[in-house]
């Protein structure tokens, strides 16, 4: 049976409120925390993006709840010496409660510094390689490096965990998917795709956790709910690469002037209908997921919790 955890959205809370949403997440029977890591929300509407690193610091005080970044880009904006650093700290923080979930990123948060944003199999390269100096850092020895796209000299960690963080992998196609079950510690998607799950599995993932996570909005009042979501969070009816090569929040703006409150009704979980919720849940757990991740888009974050303690989760946990 798969767990079920509360997805924190760095885009849209600032630091304050993604504690508070934690302590009731924990309060309400969830099992894990994925937090997003941004340097930019996709929208203005969205309005916030605090450092993650410091946001984990503070979770680690506020609840025992395990933590992962959902996801991290260790190549472009952060050196992967620099983010070995961060997550080594947190799992020390957390009593070895934190995972290290990475992706191949968006130009969105990672061409601040003027950096050349690579195409996607070369994003995938420089992932690997950071990988690997990462995995090397979380030793505690001092790490010579000098590859294809990164140069590290005399890097010790001196703060690190019992043992290494583990790092999980995200992938949306096949690549990126293929990367995960070679190297990864897990993978992370946010689509129930049984036939990826499939592939990560048979190419090496074997028993290793999959990790998957949606958002809905709940609310008494689907159409408000409907609306809600088409204000802050129309980017994700965007199709293809779109979210990997925009550069800014205006360009994403500019681009969700092509998305309907339409699109949004057919493909988001709006209301209160628990029987909505359960199945947009459901489908991750059909596909294989061992840890299923939601987050709520709209403003009734007291509501959606009991929501989801009292009708949704035993639901689930019973099935």
């Amino acid at each position: 049976m798969p767990g079920y955890g509360y997805f924190l959205s760095c885009e849209q809370f600032g630091p304050a409120e993604l504690i508070e949403q934690a302590r009731m997440a924990e309060q309400a029977g969830f099992q894990a925390l994925w937090i997003s890591d941004h340097y930019h929300p996709w929208n203005d509407e969205q309005g916030q993006s605090p450092f993650v690193w410091s946001v984990i610091g503070a979770l680690s005080e506020a609840v025992s709840l395990p933590i992962e970044t959902a996801v991290t880009c260790p190549t472009v904006r952060m050196h992967p010496a620099v983010v070995a650093q961060a997550a080594a700290t947190s799992a020390v923080m957390t009593d070895n409660r934190f995972r290290l979930g990475v992706g191949s990123g968006e130009a969105l948060n990672e061409h601040i510094l003027g950096d050349h944003w690579p195409p996607a199999h070369v994003r995938l390269e420089m992932l690997e390689e950071a990988i690997q100096i990462m995995r090397r850092l979380f030793t505690g020895d001092e790490v010579n490096h000098h590859g294809p796209h990164y140069t590290v000299e005399n890097a010790r960690l001196y703060t690190v965990p019992d043992e290494p963080v583990p790092i999980d992998i995200s992938g949306f196609g096949p690549a990126a998917t293929k990367l995960a079950a070679r190297v990864g510690d897990g993978y992370i998607s946010v689509m129930p795709d049984e036939a990826m799950v499939e592939q990560y599995r048979k190419g090496g993932g074997g028993g290793k956790p999959v990790s998957g996570g949606t958002k809905v909005c709940y609310g008494t009042d689907k159409e408000e709910a409907v609306r809600t979501v088409h204000r802050l969070w129309a980017n994700e009816q965007l199709p293809g690469e779109l979210g990997q090569v925009l550069p800014s929040p205006k360009h994403f703006e500019q681009a969700q002037q092509l998305v309907t409150e339409e699109m949004v009704r057919a493909n988001r979980v709006c209301g209160d209908d628990v029987d909505e919720h359960v199945a947009e849940l459901k489908q991750f757990a059909d596909a294989g997921y061992d840890m299923i991740y939601v987050n709520q888009i709209g403003p009734d974050m007291r509501g959606f919790f009991d929501f989801y303690r009292t009708k949704v989760l035993p639901q689930l946990q019973s099935a």
